[in-house]
């Protein structure tokens, strides 16, 4: 019977499902010229009230004309529920002995029935009675950080790896973004909740100065950009005129140097 009605106008597996008979099934004995096999001619399911009807029809082999069985009820689909066995307050984390598995209808439930395993180690949103079936809405997963408590507080840079003493000032769940007061400085920080107890502050790593190329030696690198700055500065000048200004701004160079370089930077390539 459940069988036939498997999988009809949302029905689930025929394991699961339920049937009550409007009237009681009795034995039927029938002439030994029904041999046939039971089988389903007919079946219907109402959702919205559960009712069903199945016929079935055995075959007669003497005369070709089946028998017609129709049966009618109920039919319910039952799944495995975790039912809690206390009252369970906001916020609990949820243990094992906390939880039983029993057979619950599927319309109590609906399609987000939570397990065991996934319950387990849980907590719930809402505070809850002994006998509820669980959600999957219901479970959150457990605070590692609650709001005034005190927290470990971590800077982390690539080379630089430093821990100090901070409050909390949320509630957070690994991974949530929640904000911290640093007890030494009394700034307010936001970091990532990582652990318990553990908040982690992604401190920004410094972008890297631009590069600038030149063919003067390490040694002479300061003298000559200098020189070469004020060379575009003041390209209007004579060369004499820089030389001594930039030997006055970049003493540790000899003036010959200076003027060489001088000279270079204002004196136009040739096309």
């Amino acid at each position: 019977m459940t069988q036939a009605l498997e999988h009809h106008n949302g029905l689930g597996d025929a394991a699961n499902l339920t049937l009550t008979f409007d009237r009681e099934v009795q034995d039927l004995r029938l002439d030994a010229a029904y041999s046939g096999a039971m089988q389903a001619a007919a079946a219907r399911f109402e959702p919205r009230t559960g009712r069903f009807d199945v016929s079935f029809e055995i075959v007669n082999e003497a005369s070709g004309n089946p028998t017609r069985l129709r049966f009618t009820g109920t039919a319910v689909e039952t799944i495995d529920a975790a039912v809690l066995t206390r009252n369970i307050d906001r916020n609990e984390l949820l243990k094992s002995s906390d939880i039983v598995i029993e057979r619950r209808t599927k319309a109590e439930i609906g399609n987000d029935a939570a397990s065991r395993e996934q319950s387990l180690g849980m907590q719930v949103r809402r505070s809850m009675r002994a006998g509820q079936p669980l959600r999957s809405a219901d479970l959150v997963k457990p605070d590692l950080v609650q709001r005034d408590q005190s927290v470990t507080v971590i800077y982390d840079t690539p080379g630089l790896y430093l821990t100090t003493r901070g409050k909390a000032l949320d509630n957070g769940t690994e991974g949530d973004v929640v904000s911290v007061l640093n007890l030494q400085s009394k700034r307010t920080l936001t970091g990532t909740v990582t652990g318990r107890g553990q908040v982690t502050i992604q401190v920004a790593t410094p972008t890297p100065a631009e590069d600038v190329t030149s063919s003067i030696t390490p040694a002479q690198t300061g003298a000559p950009l200098a020189a070469a700055r004020l060379a575009s500065q003041l390209a209007s000048r004579t060369a004499s005129q820089l030389t001594s200004q930039l030997a006055a701004q970049i003493p540790s160079q000899p003036t010959t140097q200076v003027a060489s370089q001088v000279t270079a930077a204002v004196t136009p390539k040739a096309e």
